[in-house]
């Protein structure tokens, strides 16, 4: 038989509002938002000492300012994000070679092979958040469990600067007793449909037959049944492919001219060709997103018959897409550019030309 899995969810704490207080230290203990406080802002991260307040990521930053008067703003720094991100990889790697990052803050790691003798996963876990800490002068938190999905919601259980393990003989009676809006994979308006079918808690969900579940929920049916009783069979991957990359951005105020609104599109695929630059990743399909002032969105996409291997290119396909829903009818209040559809090494050429070159 194989040994039981040992998974541990490392996830840093307010990651960015955190590198800010670090490297500022006037800021620290005062309530912090990366982002920008303009009228069209928006909270990209904020510190414990805001949250304490309401303030959120994702929250219009007008919204976080009536929450908190006092909360105060810096421009997000995500060259040095980036470097804090790498000096922490490279701790997990003295702990194990099976690391599966899902963003810059947060990552899996399989420590079953106990690359450091050490006595347990937990003895393990709490290294690498001393680690971190005298390192980086950032701290972590950590979940221990036998799979992803128990580690990734243990990770949360004792946040800021804590860590939580749930054994094999106590995880599935745990999760009967969370809410199921704390799942991985149940967003909110999954959530919401779950309570309306009086699904409330890991119990109610345990309740239900798969039949039920595929009736409701369709393809998601067999996840929801498993995790239900602690189930997770999903590897810690550590060559899990990127599937996009992109970028948006709000403008100050709803913008009706085609030359301003091209220009934000613009913007936005320099900086997905930043990325795809330094990954020397290279995708076939462009897709540029438009939210107009009433908040409707729309998407345009095609897919080339070659991946866009070029500034320009990526430039080119972006204006044709934009240009096909201008002059607009209504303001737009923002725009966004993802390139997706990734080709693998060996489908490059390394002769291959620019597609619109």
């Amino acid at each position: 038989m194989s040994p039981t899995r040992k998974i541990i969810h490392v996830d840093m704490d307010a990651f960015f509002a955190s590198v800010e207080q670090h490297d500022d230290p006037t800021l620290k203990g005062k309530p912090v938002a990366v982002g920008s406080p303009s009228p069209r802002g928006v909270v990209a991260a904020a510190s414990y000492e805001a949250r304490a307040f309401g303030v959120r990521s994702a929250m219009p930053s007008v919204t976080a300012l009536r929450k908190c008067p006092d909360l105060i703003f810096v421009r997000g720094h995500f060259d040095r994000y980036r470097e804090a991100s790498r000096q922490i990889h490279a701790i997990f790697a003295d702990y194990t070679d099976l690391i599966q990052p899902l963003s810059l803050d947060e990552a899996y790691l399989d420590v079953t092979a106990n690359k450091r003798g050490l006595p347990t996963a937990w003895a393990t876990a709490k290294e690498i958040r001393a680690r971190i800490l005298e390192e980086t002068g950032l701290t972590a938190s950590a979940g221990i469990s036998y799979n992803k999905f128990l580690a990734k919601l243990a990770s949360d259980h004792r946040k800021p600067n804590g860590q939580f393990a749930v054994t094999p003989d106590m995880g599935a009676a745990w999760v009967e007793t969370l809410p199921v809006s704390r799942f991985h994979g149940v967003g909110p308006v999954t959530a919401k449909k779950m309570q309306r079918l009086g699904i409330e808690t890991g119990a109610d969900l345990r309740a239900c037959s798969l039949a039920f579940l595929q009736q409701h929920f369709g393809s998601s049916a067999e996840w929801y049944h498993a995790i239900a009783r602690g189930e997770d069979h999903r590897e810690v991957n550590p060559y899990r492919e990127r599937k996009s990359s992109g970028s948006e951005t709000t403008f100050n105020e709803d913008l009706t001219d085609s030359a301003a609104i091209e220009a934000g599109v613009l913007g936005q695929a320099d900086d997905v060709w930043a990325w795809c630059e330094k990954a020397q990743s290279f995708g076939r399909t462009v897709t540029v997103k438009v939210k107009y002032g009433d908040f409707q969105i729309i998407t345009r996409s095609r897919t080339q018959p070659a991946p866009v291997r070029s500034r320009e290119a990526l430039h080119t396909a972006s204006l044709a897409l934009i240009r096909s829903v201008l002059p607009p009818e209504k303001g737009i209040r923002l725009v966004g550019v993802t390139l997706s559809n990734f080709v693998t090494e060996e489908e490059l050429e390394p002769d291959l030309l620019p597609l619109f070159g």
